[in-house]
């Protein structure tokens, strides 16, 4: 056994209760050991040196370096301990806090087993169950439709079919928005993702000046109520974009900062080198390269008050479902665990989904965010289907590698996002391959997690990278009788009606050439095969619920089979 393999870590990932009396617990392993069992042996801290029980681990993710496995346990008791036991052929072994063992001294097992002292309600992270059956939709809402024709348009210097300049405007606004909820609802999806909507000189709006102005070429606060009020009459959810590392220079503080330097109140608002803003120098932290995007400092426990209050405000006056949190990583942690409190004390199941792009696991742990913006899932997805960088079998072990990175709750709320404002449409990623693109959906609507598309997707609409990924929506070019529009359709009424989809449990593999990912709850079982081997592969699928380039048992290269299967 490779013993430098073997890893554990207790109250994280590897180890986290998901109710009252319900623990998951994961053992990594190297992938190259076999073993004829993995146990779990549990029981209470305070008789278990006389009393163990024994539950069997599944083998649950497999890697190129690791095998993962899990196993969740019903507990009577919530004062929790355990070490793990690994059989081989001829041997058993040991695994506790001090490494593996070749034999283990229950009576001393108090100074060594894993634990989880006490499953507290209030640490819980709980999964937001409106999530379940969601599909979002991202809006960037100066491209998507001009609905309110008496406001100013002189500012308006960009046709449907033009390509985007950084400085061009389009016109789209909430009332546009309002106006397609029909639309919305025909296509199916039941969540809408909007870019920022406050006072902003830009098209873009992340460069904000006043929190608490929705920004006139937008419309108004009553706009934003009515369209929430009518998006949850037709029950889709509404979250917001919080932009909260950074504002714009034209910020009242930073206003203030920029006149008076060290003497004013908002000083400390800011990280300054020296004793005054020197625009010329950029003596200040910035957001990326912009010197007129100054950095917030949530170090401040002023700033982390205004920001909270702008949180709070929007949940409670206009109940919105949500806040996208841009550029989260950079902001404090404390920040995050002061802001979750705040929110979920109006609002328990408010989404809390940051713009994370790596690994966020230590924002992740029930006490910040809910879930990321899953890009890792974005970059796996491209270099199977775009780039043809990773095979099947290298996809499989990406994909559940990414799952191990967080618990399972966390998993279920993660935005599986194809692309976004932020990167190259999938669609000019795969060279304009609607083959790939619609395995890519199949894929995207399976995983765990929620999908996430971005507007225009479903004519579908090109693009590179920013500006030219933010192009006006052209509602003229959907072809509603499209095999494409049709497959998006349908992949959108199975992730809302398939119990399997909704919190159900993963299993990937891949075999003959296959992307093979199984999902299962309860009695329901469901399965997507990809084939992107390059060659076609005779298959007798039983129960196919939607298919792309299937025929005659032969799924060809680019293509996908749903299967469904109901256990009685």
């Amino acid at each position: 056994m490779i013993y430098e393999a073997v890893y554990h870590e207790a109250s994280s990932n590897y180890s986290y209760p998901s109710n009252n009396n319900e623990m998951t617990l994961r053992l990594r392993v190297s992938s190259k050991d076999s073993f004829k069992e993995v146990n779990v042996i549990y029981g209470n801290k305070y008789d278990y040196y006389i009393k163990q029980k024994k539950i069997k681990m599944t083998l649950k993710y497999e890697t190129n370096l690791f095998n993962y496995y899990e196993v969740i346990i019903k507990l009577d008791d919530l004062r929790f301990v355990y070490i793990f036991e690994l059989i081989e052929n001829t041997k058993t072994y040991y695994f506790c806090e001090e490494g593996v063992k070749e034999t283990y001294d229950f009576a001393y097992a108090y100074f060594n087993c894993f634990q989880y002292p006490y499953i507290n309600d209030i640490d819980l992270h709980k999964r937001i169950d409106w999530l379940k059956n969601r599909v979002f939709y991202q809006i960037f809402i100066d491209r998507f439709n001009l609905g309110d024709k008496n406001k100013d348009l002189s500012y308006i210097n960009l046709k449907v079919d033009e390509i985007p300049k950084p400085t061009s405007f389009y016109g789209g606004d909430l009332k546009g928005i309002i106006n397609k909820l029909d639309y919305l609802k025909d296509l199916g999806v039941n969540a809408l993702y909007l870019t920022p909507i406050f006072k902003s000189i830009s098209n873009h709006k992340y460069d904000i000046s006043d929190y608490y102005s929705i920004d006139s070429q937008f419309g108004s606060k009553e706009d934003l109520k009515e369209l929430i009020k009518k998006a949850h009459e037709n029950d889709i959810k509404i979250i917001l974009d919080a932009v909260f590392n950074h504002c714009s220079d034209r910020f009242f503080a930073f206003e203030d900062v920029i006149k008076k330097g060290k003497e004013s109140k908002y000083f400390d608002w800011f990280i300054i080198h020296g004793d005054k803003i020197d625009q010329q120098k950029v003596n200040y932290e910035i957001f990326s390269i912009c010197p007129y995007l100054p950095k917030l400092n949530t170090s401040n426990k002023e700033v982390r008050e205004y920001l909270i209050e702008i949180g709070k405000y929007y949940v409670r006056e206009f109940d919105i479902d949500g806040w996208r949190l841009d550029v989260a990583d950079e902001l404090s942690h404390r920040f995050w665990r002061e802001f979750r409190v705040a929110i979920k004390e109006i609002k328990e199941d408010c989404l809390l989904v940051a713009e994370n792009w790596h690994n966020s696991y230590p924002f992740l742990k029930g006490d910040e965010f809910d879930s990321i913006m899953h890009y890792s899932f974005t970059k796996a997805t491209l270099d199977f289907l775009a780039f043809s960088k990773s095979d099947c079998y290298e996809t499989a072990h990406t994909l559940n590698a990414l799952l191990t990175r967080n618990t399972d709750m966390v998993n279920d709320m993660m935005l599986n996002l194809l692309d976004t404002h932020d990167t190259d449409r999938f669609y000019t990623s795969c060279n304009k391959d609607i083959d790939l693109l619609l395995c890519a959906l199949a894929l995207q609507f399976t995983f765990k997690g929620v999908p996430g598309l971005y507007y225009g997707i479903e004519i579908p609409l090109e693009g590179g990278y920013d500006p030219d990924n933010r192009r006006p929506m052209n509602f003229a070019k959907i072809d509603n009788n499209s095999v494409y529009f049709k497959t998006i359709k349908e992949l959108i009424k199975i992730r809302k009606t398939n119990k399997a989809l909704q919190y159900g449990d993963i299993f990937i593999t891949a075999q003959k050439g296959l992307l093979i990912l199984k999902r299962k709850k309860e009695d329901s079982e469901l399965t997507l095969y990809i084939n992107n081997s390059g060659v076609d592969v005779n298959c007798n699928f039983k129960n196919i619920i939607l298919g792309h380039n299937y025929k005659d048992y032969i799924l060809y290269n680019k293509g996908f089979v749903i299967v469904s299967e109901v256990k009685k």
